[in-house]
């Protein structure tokens, strides 16, 4: 195996660990807490702004979703919203509401100020995330997410489900150092991953799964290098002879695939930038 395959082949498991199916939430240690180093700031990346306090509070496995009422709701928050529950609660079994308990936070609200989803390299994805518990001291209770963009409010999402830990003595999912206030844009307006699938290819659900871990970072940019020298693998219906150069007729992409992938990575606010290298790459025919 060349060097360079199996780089290859090391990055891409690597990404495929950090899926929804792998992903599980920080734990709460029960033991060796002299290990555990309780000043660091279990997020990524790290907030631009951000401040906590010393509190721990509960999450409701029954948490809900609530939008302004002065403005739409948003099918990729609410379809977001459901993928973010299943990673924050994965541990349903062990997790299951328990109406002795009173939680803390039982409600997300999100408030986006644009209504346009249009998804455009520097469109704005900064964010305010407020995670508190509701009492007297608190005018702002339980979680707030404020963006200006429903990309914003994604990555708000995203840091959310981070903060929340799941403690296997109490068997709840909780959020340490609450109150939390975090103010937080990119650093970059561009971060992105380079995907090769010209000359390995991937089928298209391996795809999904380093575009959904790519979320779980914050990128935004997937440089898909469809077409090269060694393969053609994308159909072009106005040349149909095209596609042959592909590795087989199993390693190939329809139109139906690319539209498929290029939506679902949408959803989680990630523009794909394909690479088609023509006419002068034509070694695979």
């Amino acid at each position: 195996m060349s060097l360079s395959l199996l780089l290859t082949v090391i990055l891409t498991f690597t990404l495929i660990s950090q899926t929804t199916e792998a992903r599980t939430l920080p734990l709460k240690l029960t033991s060796n807490y002299d290990n555990f180093d309780d000043t660091l700031i279990y997020l990524w990346p790290l907030p631009s702004n951000f401040t906590h306090g010393n509190t721990t509070i509960t999450i409701d496995p029954n948490l809900s979703l609530e939008f302004d009422q002065n403005r739409l709701k948003s099918a990729i928050l609410i379809d977001a919203f459901q993928r973010y529950r299943e990673v924050i609660f994965k541990r349903n079994s062990k997790s299951r509401r328990n109406d002795a308990v009173v939680y803390d936070v039982s409600l997300l609200k999100i408030v986006v100020k644009s209504k346009n989803e249009s998804l455009n390299l520097g469109v704005d994805e900064s964010y305010s995330l407020y995670v508190s518990k509701q009492d007297q001291h608190s005018i702002i209770g339980e979680a707030t997410i404020e963006a200006n963009t429903v990309y914003g409010a994604l990555r708000g999402l995203e840091t959310f489900s981070q903060l929340c830990t799941f403690n296997y003595e109490t068997k709840t999912v909780e959020v340490n150092k609450a109150p939390w206030y975090i103010q937080d844009k990119p650093r970059f307006v561009f971060r992105g991953l380079l995907l090769d699938t010209s000359r390995h290819y991937l089928p298209t659900n391996v795809i999904k799964k380093v575009i959904e871990s790519m979320s779980y970072a914050k990128l935004n940019v997937l440089h898909w290098h469809i077409i090269d020298e060694e393969s053609f693998p994308l159909e072009v219906p106005s040349y149909p002879n095209l596609w042959k150069g592909s590795y087989s007729k199993w390693e190939r992409y329809t139109v139906e695939d690319a539209y498929d992938i290029v939506n679902f990575a949408k959803k989680r606010g990630i523009n794909i930038m394909a690479e088609i290298d023509i006419p002068g790459h034509a070694e695979s025919w």
